[in-house]
């Protein structure tokens, strides 16, 4: 599976942000993204990943609670 590229403004849609937002963190390093020629680029699976790693490190007993939840139904 190919990773899905996205530019800041896809990016800010996705998180729901202000382009400039996602323009600041990438260039501190705060968001996975690498910067090729004058452009930031963004893949998807990882924005993902960085941001259930920001709702996990914040709200564990919450995570761990939902997925118990979902264990239960299954």
């Amino acid at each position: 599976m190919r990773a899905e590229i996205m530019t800041i403004e896809e990016v800010a849609k996705y998180l729901k942000l202000k382009p400039q937002t996602i323009y600041t963190w990438a260039q501190k390093g705060k968001i996975p993204a690498a910067k090729i020629g004058k452009e930031w680029r963004f893949r998807r699976d990882l924005i993902d990943a960085w941001f259930n790693q920001h709702i996990q490190e914040q709200f564990q007993p919450l995570v761990e609670e939902i997925e118990k939840k979902k264990e239960n139904e299954e």
